[in-house]
């Protein structure tokens, strides 16, 4: 291999790689990152692309630099060395010759030699097929994870709810996350009907990457289920070409989780008793406000909703360092209602609802709460209760 990059784009390519390097490494290629000339899959950047690649096994995470290449050739290298290396050179070209398993690196005065594992040993990387994609609009789609994705366990007791619920069906696109404590789903439209109905679990660490990678994405971002429903496949096209020097295509597969979601419409209360609409930013602010207090109890903050005074008072209590009690004004239509949620759940919801107010539906203290924006069907989300404790 002889080919040269600038220093920014190979530091922009390890940043966006790095993220599957395996914590723990099973095997010693794990903790590598793989540098490969060519190969892009577009005839347009043959020889012009240095493909940057990384994977835990769960997760493969691939980009392409732009780059000249004089002599094709590829290995991996220690990926935590690589990055900091690359991040300690000045912004400058980087020029890359490949003598057996070293790589010698040479920017402005800067040279260096490291050692690397054969490419051979590297997993096979899987690849997106151009048949059977549903194209996903970026600034949606990075919109829909985030409203979701937060939901889902981190416990792995139950593999299933570390994950997200994909199901396409005509031109609907439906996610859903849940840990035990609280549910969230949105429903968006795609641009085009998807090819068939399907359902997928998708780990919540690969859409929480996707987001992540995909968050300057233009083009539409391309997602191909294997026939076997093993893997997750997603292209993104990028701003640029390599003759403009920068990232120009990104590939992230996933596995997929194996198993049966809950039917999450079920969790879903079919009726209330009692509808608060609140002003979104307002109730952030005093849910976080309570969040002082409520983080040495269990992050426990009781709402006491009053139609008649149209308010809702946020009570948060703590045994040793004292209590706080909000008033919000709110509309309420139905009966009076005391309730108790963990603190910390309301604040990760209202976050990512966008709207100016958002509807809080309740039917007892021992009940479900519902939040959803208003003037939207598409998002939906239920928390369970806490028990109220005797002030």
């Amino acid at each position: 291999m002889r080919a040269s990059c600038l220093q920014a784009n190979l530091a922009r390519g390890l940043a966006i790689v790095g993220r599957a390097v395996a914590a723990r490494p099973t095997l010693a290629v794990l903790s590598h990152v793989l540098l490969s000339t060519g190969q892009t899959g577009d005839s347009q950047f043959e020889g012009n692309a240095l493909k940057l690649a990384a994977t835990d096994l769960e997760l493969f995470v691939v980009c392409w630099i732009g780059s000249r290449v004089e002599q094709e050739g590829e290995i991996t290298l220690p990926a935590r060395l690589l990055t900091d290396l690359i991040n300690s050179l000045p912004q400058e070209r980087i020029d890359l010759k490949l003598d057996g398993q070293t790589l010698h690196l040479t920017c402005a005065r800067n040279e260096a030699d490291v050692k690397g594992i054969d490419a051979q040993e590297f997993p096979l990387i899987p690849t997106v097929e151009d048949q059977d994609q549903v194209q996903l609009e970026p600034e949606l789609l990075k919109q829909i994870i985030s409203q979701v994705v937060f939901a889902a366990a981190t416990d792995e007791s139950r593999p299933i709810l570390t994950g997200v619920l994909a199901r396409f069906e005509d031109d609907t696109l439906t996610l859903a996350a849940a840990d035990g404590f609280r549910l969230s789903v949105r429903s968006a439209k795609l641009p085009a009907p998807a090819p068939q109905p399907i359902s997928v679990v998708i780990p919540a660490k690969a859409l929480h990457e996707l987001a992540r990678v995909g968050s300057d994405e233009k083009e539409p971002i391309g997602m191909y289920i294997t026939p076997s429903r093993s893997q997750v496949l997603f292209h993104l096209q990028s701003n640029a070409g390599a003759n403009e020097g920068r990232i120009f295509g990104i590939d992230l597969v996933s596995r997929l989780i194996e198993g049966n979601f809950p039917d999450y419409q079920q969790i879903i209360p079919k009726s209330h008793t009692t509808r608060t609409v609140l002003n979104t930013v307002d109730f952030i602010k005093a849910c976080k406000t309570a969040n002082i207090f409520a983080r040495n109890e269990a992050n426990i903050v009781q709402l006491e909703i009053d139609p008649e005074k149209q308010l809702v008072e946020i009570t948060a209590t703590s045994a040793e360092m004292g209590d706080s009690v909000i008033d919000l004004n709110a509309t309420v239509e139905g009966d009076p209602v005391t309730i108790a949620f963990n603190v910390r759940f309301l604040i990760e919801v209202l976050t990512v609802i966008d709207d100016a107010q958002v509807i809080l539906e309740t039917s007892s203290s021992a009940s479900p709460g519902v939040l959803k924006p208003v003037g939207s069907q598409d998002f939906i989300h239920v928390i369970m209760p806490m028990h109220i404790r005797s002030r």
